[in-house]
């Protein structure tokens, strides 16, 4: 059976918020964001689902949001750039490290085939499913858990995305990688981080360095202490 995606500007609801989700992708256009399949997702996913009644008017700004429990929702941009690292082409099984607000998720959704996501924060975890039940995307599975650790019962994955940064490449998730797989993580001291991408390929696994990144800390048995 073939995943239903997410259906453009889904709300649960009534949508009148199309407009300013173009506006997003405009910026992201003019920004250097040339991957269409991922314009399209920006265009059709209801990021107001995922970010607070306080802050909901704020919800297509370019700008990383707080969602609670000392973590945020990331700038737009940021999260462009890490999905067209991916060179996703739908057919994918995605694993996603850190949850967060599910609005990654929900992009991941529209990209790829499946995708298995884990947050080890319960509060979070239990939020970003219900606005992802809101949002129609069913191809998607959360995850309480330890994101260092993977989700092993799905693997390997044809993709996995850590958005946290960890002091290294946490070996479980590189266990994980399918043959030719990609794995995107931002690795070094809090708080500054190098995006790094992990390629498994028949010579084995490398790493190729895409730029500085920011991004909280991964906490975990494979990361950070608490």
């Amino acid at each position: 059976m073939v995943p239903r995606r997410l259906s453009p500007g889904a709300s649960g609801g009534g949508d009148t918020y199309g407009g300013y989700r173009a506006r997003l992708v405009e910026t992201l256009r003019v920004q250097g964001i040339r991957d269409l399949a991922v314009l399209k997702a920006f265009a059709e996913i209801p990021r107001h689902l995922f970010v607070p009644e306080a802050v909901r008017h704020r919800a297509y700004e370019d700008v990383a949001l707080p969602i609670g429990n000392g973590q945020t929702i990331s700038q737009p941009f940021t999260q462009a750039r890490y999905l067209a690292a991916l060179r996703l082409t739908g057919r994918e099984k995605v694993l996603e490290i850190g949850t967060g607000s599910g609005y990654q998720t929900a992009l991941l959704g529209a990209l790829a085939a499946t995708v298995f996501s884990v947050e080890r924060v319960e509060t979070l975890a239990r939020a970003a499913q219900q606005a992802l039940r809101l949002a129609g995307a069913t191809n998607v599975s959360v995850l309480h858990g330890d994101g260092t650790l993977g989700w092993s019962a799905y693997a390997p994955y044809d993709a996995i995305l850590v958005a946290a940064g960890g002091p290294e490449v946490p070996r479980p998730l590189v266990e994980q990688l399918a043959p030719r797989g990609r794995l995107l993580i931002p690795v070094g001291a809090r708080g500054a981080q190098t995006l790094t991408l992990v390629e498994r390929d028949d010579a084995g696994i490398r790493q190729i360095p895409l730029g500085e990144a920011r991004f909280v800390p991964l906490v975990g048995e494979h990361g950070f202490d608490a």
